[in-house]
């Protein structure tokens, strides 16, 4: 199938350009792990596994490195973007901010149906923490804080954290995935950020969201072994 062909049918499929699903694919499998930090990201290689030509691979690539998810370097070519202390503390110092100013303003703006979400987000969460379901926990936990961003009602906030959203995610998959696989206080954290934002106490939905923010920098920290 050329590239012509492979456009029309992916449009057809997901109506969307080929560069941009394949350029989605690829971001995921970053964040994901399922491309680990350091590996090469040989063009032949991810051509072949997604069934596409090279150039969507290449364009995929280029807007990678602008996120900072891909590395180019001289000589030798793309690889995944290791994961620094620095880059670590850089974006949790600005999710803590951010999520204790979201826990805030959700405490005093969230709707009826939208604490109703938040207590289903929370069951769910807490359900495949005793399965010990990881994916799951991860797929409630983004869409728990999604709730919250959303409940805090500032268009500026959600798009702020947006532009984090690929960083973030990347970290909260390591995070649950490595370090509190079997840990009471990640359950603790979330039920105590929940409780506080359905009870109105702003003061501490804050400092519980920004605590939670802040272990999760330590832990992130030690695992890693910087």
């Amino acid at each position: 199938m050329n590239e012509k062909n492979e456009s029309h049918y992916f449009l057809i499929e997901n109506y969307k350009p080929l560069r941009e699903i394949v350029f989605e694919k690829l971001r995921d499998m970053i964040v994901s792990g399922e491309l680990k930090p350091g590996e090469r990201l040989m063009e032949i290689k991810l051509a072949e596994m997604l069934g596409v030509s090279r150039t969507p691979i290449r364009e995929a690539i280029r807007k990678l490195e602008l996120e900072g998810l891909v590395v180019m370097l001289p000589r030798k070519g793309a690889y995944v973007a290791d994961i620094s202390k620095k880059e670590i503390m850089d974006v949790l110092e600005i999710r803590a901010a951010l999520d204790k100013l979201a826990a805030c303003l959700a405490a005093q703006r969230m709707t009826k149906s939208e604490k109703e979400e938040l207590k289903k987000a929370l069951a769910s969460f807490e359900k495949n923490f005793k399965l010990g379901n990881i994916e799951g926990m991860i797929n409630d936990d983004i869409k728990l804080h999604d709730i919250i961003y959303a409940g805090a009602k500032n268009e500026k906030l959600q798009h702020i954290i947006n532009n984090l959203r690929e960083q973030i995610t990347r970290f909260r998959i390591i995070y649950l995935k490595e370090i509190y696989r079997k840990s009471e206080n990640l359950l603790n954290e979330h039920r105590e950020i929940v409780e506080a934002i359905l009870s109105g106490d702003a003061d501490k939905a804050q400092k519980v969201a920004e605590e939670h923010i802040k272990n999760q920098e330590i832990e992130l920290i030690k695992s890693l072994k910087f």
